[in-house]
Formats: structure tokens, sequence, C-alpha cells
């Protein structure tokens, strides 16, 4: 029973999902009017850019025998999904979210990108670091500046990210997959660019 709680807690808070995360976690929390019609189409352009476009270059990667599971459990299989990756981010930065638009979540997917090319180059480095903590990492950083941002309690999404993130470490050593350096690397690639990154918006 612990095995499958432990497992699904990395399925359910895969890292493709953080970025949309982050993206409804703003839409909910803005005081600022954005008309409903734009929120859900940067919402499903989110969706397709950062969640499915991911998945089925996944399972192409997967049928030309890239990459083993979507976990990426060597350096070598993480380093084409990384560039691949790197690439979705830009053209949702260019596309979706440009700077004129929405600054704060335009910053958020800067650091994401940042965050992705870190760790691509530890992975060309051999060193593995855990995505799932960069991703819960990056996004907990986020959600702290937009409560800061507004001004505005959030004590109850920090208490809630918090255990998230404590669970997602526990399930990443329970199945083996990270020792605690790679995922304190992790959540260091994920929290400071976000915090870097709080100069150009905050």
């Amino acid at each position: 029973m612990t095995d499958f709680l432990l497992r699904s807690i990395s399925f359910i808070f895969h890292p493709l999902i953080m970025p949309l995360l982050g993206v409804m976690f703003y839409f909910s929390k803005t005081p600022r009017f954005i008309p409903q019609p734009i929120i859900y189409g940067k919402l499903f352009s989110t969706l397709i850019l950062t969640v499915i476009l991911p998945l089925l270059l996944f399972y192409l990667l997967k049928t030309l025998g890239k990459v083993d599971s979507i976990y990426l459990k060597t350096t070598k299989e993480r380093i084409i999904p990384l560039i691949l990756n790197c690439l979705i981010v830009l053209v949702v930065l260019f596309r979706v979210f440009p700077s004129y638009e929405i600054l704060e979540i335009y910053y958020f997917f800067v650091g994401v990108l940042c965050s992705t090319l870190a760790c691509l180059i530890l992975a060309f480095l051999k060193i593995k670091a855990s995505i799932h903590t960069m991703a819960a990492s990056g996004f907990f950083m986020f959600a702290i500046a937009i409560g800061v941002h507004f001004k505005i309690n959030i004590n109850g999404t920090i208490m809630l990210t918090t255990i998230i993130v404590g669970a997602i470490a526990t399930s990443r050593l329970h199945l083996k997959a990270h020792n605690g350096s790679e995922l304190l690397i992790g959540s260091f690639l994920g929290f400071m660019p976000q915090l870097v990154l709080l100069n150009y918006w905050l």
C-alpha cells in the first residue's frame, strides 16, 4: 500500500504539470481583471505545450528507443527530452506569455527555462538532479512571490505545497530514483532561478 501511494505521488505530481499549476495559481490569485476567454486561451495553450506535447514527444522517443520510462532514470536519457523542453519553454515565452502581456508569468517561465538548462548542463556532466523536486520547488517559490506581490494570504497554499514537496522527495527516495544529494540539487535548481528573477518583476 505504501509503495503504491508513493509511486502515485511521483506520477500525480510529475514535473510536466508544474508549469500549468503555476499559471493556474496566478490566474486564481491575481486581482487584475483579465477577460475569461483570454484566461481559458492561455490555460489551453499552456496545457497543450507543456503537458500534451511533451507526452507525445516522449512516446515518440520511446518508440525510437531513446528513452525507457517517463521518469528518465539516467542522465543519458535526459538529454534529448531536456533539450526539447527548453525549446517548448521558448515557444511559451515568445508566443503564449511574452513579456509585454503578463510579466509575472513571463518571468516564471524564464525561471523554468533557467532551471531546465541547468539540469541539462548537469546531465551532460553526468550529474543527476531530481527534476521532480526542481519543478515543485520552482512552483513553491513562485507561489510565495505571488503572495508577496499581490499582498494576499497564501498560508494554506504554502503549507500544502510544503507537504507536497516533502511527499515528492520521500517518494523519490523510497523508489530509489534519487539520493539525498540529487534531491537537494534539484530543489536548488528549481528554487534559485525563481528567487533571483524576483529582482525583475517583484
